[in-house]
């Protein structure tokens, strides 16, 4: 009996996946978004944000009396007569004084706060954060009439210091707070590993740590500098003699009860935004960095 031999059976062949359908022309995926939808806004944005500095520089480099709107012919008069006649060459030494000694003050104590935070454990941490966060909703109004008291008692009253003093105070929870989550995003076996080379905590934390933190130190002083540079109040209540004030006291002494010296106030408004603006033209990519990383905890 002859048997046939029995024919392998192909597997059914998969049916082939549809082709996805193809876009309409003028339909858009919902993530894609027209560029003048994103222009537009942005430039009406800039305009508004422009127009009043392009008045500043109108009334700072054309003449008195002037009402073009084209600063021309353009005259550097305003400029030197507050930077000679007004003090701002005075002006400017104070500010820059104050503005460093509370950019250095209120980084170190900031990084020995923040790393007491960030490392060590202790009964009242909690309550201590808590204070630091509750000091936030304070004034700077209301701590005058005690630092006053206390700064007359010690006889302090009429220095730069007690100005770079009371600014540092005023800096310390905002700077602490920073400084602290971004050491806690550095991990800790860095510095196990620099105790096991035989460094003491000290030396690891300036070896291993610090260059880490540049990023966070850059933000928290460039915060505490320009804002000793633009803060009025202490300085207006803390400082009496006209050779002490700063500039933003000097800025108030060019508006006078009956009329107001336009160019010279203007001349005087650039001269106080220019190094801040320097300032920030050179490290806002470490800025944006050390805000966004010692804002949250790694």
């Amino acid at each position: 009996m002859i048997t046939k031999e029995a024919t392998p059976v192909a597997p059914a062949l998969q049916a082939a996946d549809p082709a996805p359908p193809r876009p309409k022309k003028h339909q858009r995926a919902w993530d894609e978004v027209p560029r003048w939808h994103i222009y537009l806004p942005l430039s009406i944005y800039l305009l508004f944000t422009l127009i009043p500095f392009y008045w500043i520089l109108l009334f700072a480099l054309r003449p008195s009396g002037s009402t073009s709107l084209v600063p021309w012919p353009m005259t550097f008069d305003h400029f030197e007569k507050v930077w000679t006649e007004r003090s701002f060459g005075t002006y400017f030494e104070n500010s820059v004084l104050v503005g460093v000694a509370t950019l250095v003050m209120t980084t170190l104590v900031a990084l020995a706060g923040g790393y007491a935070l960030a490392r060590f454990n202790f009964k009242v941490k909690r309550l201590f954060m808590l204070g630091l966060l509750c000091s936030q909703f304070v004034p700077g109004a209301l701590l005058l009439v005690p630092l006053f008291e206390i700064f007359a008692e010690l006889q302090m009253i009429n220095s730069l210091t007690s100005v770079i003093i009371a600014e540092t105070v005023f800096q310390l929870p905002l700077s602490i707070i920073l400084i602290s989550n971004f050491i806690k995003n550095v991990p800790y076996s860095l510095e196990e590993a620099a105790w096991v080379d035989g460094c003491n905590r000290f030396t690891a934390f300036r070896i291993v740590v610090l260059p880490l933190l540049r990023p966070g130190l850059i933000a928290v002083g460039s915060f505490a500098f320009v804002h000793s540079w633009n803060h009025f109040l202490f300085a207006l209540m803390f400082l009496n003699n006209q050779d002490k004030q700063t500039i933003p006291v000097g800025l108030n002494t060019l508006m006078g009860a009956d009329s107001v010296d336009l160019g010279a106030l203007a001349a005087g408004g650039i001269i106080a935004a220019v190094p801040v603006v320097i300032v920030f033209a050179f490290i806002q990519k470490w800025l944006i960095t050390g805000f966004s990383a010692g804002a949250v905890k790694g």
